[in-house]
């Protein structure tokens, strides 16, 4: 593409600044290939109260002070400070407002452990600032690259509220979306609150559903364009309730303008060669150290090591979406088998407890660490043989990314992303990089486990397979020339 682009690329959560999940590993790497290409990318995120000032070296903006914002019948005044994106030259700008986002979660109350109440008012005014911060620059962007629910109402905005602004009459809205299981629901009442006309909330219009407010249907009813984290999620969203949410026949509907591009990772973080937080790095010409991964992985989950006995490694979030319920149902069956399970994660109370008691029961087999530790999460990925992920449905996935690069093979249900990184092994052809399984059920998860540990056995073929996932290229270079023929398609 040869004219420079300029694009606003627009956050809840951006690593590493504030992160709940993958949107903030993808905010926090993504835009410093666009900027390494040549385009002028900024982005844009609430400045939360965790976000420290002084350890992101965050800097006031003389002109970025006091900006006024129009909000439901109110001018509120918001700062906004700027720092760079660490090891790239992309700028970030924060935007604080301290009733909104200085509190201790990003969507959830520590307190309560449920959603903040005024979810819908704090996003919705997050939005409507981006338009009164790109005024007060005087930077007009090409496109404003819009991310989940958070920030679906931007597209509305733009072609309801701002449409005879001179100032956006050039600018066309990309809404990613990250995983429609969240959408951004609320009671009509939030309509006053954000300075939306009741009148604009009719039977069928792009805010309605079902009698409530729905900001992702918003979006996706108004951006100009739409992408998903992955080719076959692209197509799942439009076919069913499963995996649409009640959103398909909208997607079906925009399906001309709806790409399914994989995400890419940085393997600056996630490399065995140069990982610092596992104990012996390794590389594809150098296998023999991974085992001792292994060996300081045991260790430190109070493991026997034997060499023979494959370990699974798990990192995730204890939810239904990543087939934990799944996985809670096989673990007698699982556990039966000649394995070890290393798992990490917190989450829903009743899989914390299901966990709990299986591993009472199977402790010289199975460990569980109900938090989240960085330094574990790196450990698992390099000293277990196999990485599960039963996943219910699954946008994309970065784990399985990350598992192949480090030579820890796959084992994955067909779904979404899953389906679009991991190539199933053919007893056949005695290649492949991972294990699959299509039915959400025990049996075809035993049954794929079974199929890896028979694979583990055979030694000569393991290698080939290790090495084989260990080339595999998920790097966002690969993947930047999709988002960069998108952005020319939509201009």
């Amino acid at each position: 593409m040869e004219n420079q682009l300029k694009i606003l690329y627009i956050s809840s959560e951006v690593a590493p600044f504030a992160k709940t999940g993958g949107l903030a590993d993808v905010a926090g790497s993504f835009p410093k290939y666009i900027k390494d290409a040549g385009h002028d990318i900024r982005i844009l995120v609430p400045k939360y109260k965790s976000i420290s000032e002084r350890k992101w070296v965050l800097r006031d903006v003389i002109r970025l002070r006091e900006i006024e914002v129009p909000f439901g019948k109110e001018i509120v005044k918001i700062n906004v400070k700027s720092a760079f994106l660490p090891g790239s030259k992309v700028q970030v700008y924060f935007v604080s407002h301290p009733h909104y986002f200085g509190r201790e979660g990003f969507y959830i109350d520590p307190q309560t452990n449920q959603d903040y109440p005024d979810n819908g008012e704090r996003f919705a005014f997050f939005s409507k600032s981006a338009f009164e911060i790109l005024k007060t620059l005087h930077w007009q962007p090409d496109i404003i690259h819009c991310n989940d629910w958070q920030t679906a109402l931007i597209p509305y905005f733009l072609k309801y509220h701002f449409k005879n602004d001179p100032f956006f009459e050039n600018t066309k809205t990309l809404l990613t979306l990250h995983n429609l299981a969240f959408q951004g629901i609320f009671e009509k009442k939030v309509l006053s609150a954000i300075g939306i006309a009741l009148d604009e909330f009719k039977e069928n219009s792009p805010l309605e559903f079902w009698g409530k407010v729905n900001f992702l249907k918003a979006g996706i009813l108004t951006a100009d364009f739409l992408s998903t984290v992955s080719k076959t999620y692209a197509k799942e969203i439009q076919q069913s309730e499963e995996y649409g949410f009640g959103l398909q026949d909208y997607l079906k509907k925009r399906k001309s303008k709806l790409v399914g591009i994989t995400n890419g990772v940085d393997y600056g973080d996630w490399d065995p060669e140069k990982d610092k937080y596992i104990p012996v790095n390794y590389s594809l010409s150098n296998l023999k150290a991974k085992l001792e991964n292994k060996k300081a992985l045991l260790q430190q989950v109070n493991l026997p090591f034997d060499e023979n006995i494959p370990v699974i490694g798990m990192v995730a979030r204890l939810t239904e979406q990543k087939g934990i319920d799944l996985l809670c149902d096989s673990l007698d069956d699982l556990l039966a088998l000649d394995i070890q399970l290393v798992i990490l994660g917190l989450g829903e109370t009743k899989y914390q407890q299901q966990l709990a008691k299986a591993m009472e029961k199977h402790s010289s087999k199975m460990s569980v660490d109900f938090s989240f530790d960085e330094k574990l999460a790196h450990l698992i990925e390099a000293g277990s043989d196999l990485y599960l992920m039963p996943s219910k449905f699954e946008p994309c996935g970065l784990n399985q990314i990350y598992s192949l690069k480090y030579g820890t093979i796959p084992i994955v249900r067909a779904t979404g992303g899953l389906a679009d990184t991991v190539v199933d092994y053919s007893e056949k052809t005695k290649r492949g990089t991972g294990f699959m399984f299509h039915e959400y059920s025990s049996a075809q998860l035993i049954d794929a486990v079974n199929r890896a540990i028979a694979v583990y056995k055979d030694k000569k073929i393991w290698k080939k397979m290790v090495q084989k996932a260990m080339k595999q290229d998920f790097s966002w270079q690969k993947v930047l020339p999709n988002y960069l023929k998108l952005y020319e398609r939509m201009l």
